[in-house]
């Protein structure tokens, strides 16, 4: 092989390494990334979740109120 074929080579296989630890960076970059998604995803569900909680003990206590109102408008409705 004549030397410069050598370096072409040289250069091909310097390209492909810098690509190489580019892509990893990348994907070093992309997995901190998606860790952090996922743990944003899962405070969103665990928040979703105490907000669920919450509307259906909002929703029962609406309901007793409902109930306790209808009993005093039936009293009402029986004393008039």
């Amino acid at each position: 092989m004549s030397l410069e074929m050598l370096e072409k080579l040289e250069a091909k296989v310097q390209m492909a390494v810098d690509s190489i630890s580019l892509l990893q960076m990348e994907i070093d970059e992309l997995k901190e990334k998606n860790d952090s998604l996922a743990m944003e995803a899962q405070e969103l569900r665990s928040g979703r979740e105490s907000l669920v909680q919450d509307n259906e003990a909002l929703r029962g206590e609406h309901n007793v109120w409902q109930d306790r109102v209808r009993t005093l408008l039936g009293k009402m409705d029986s004393v008039e």
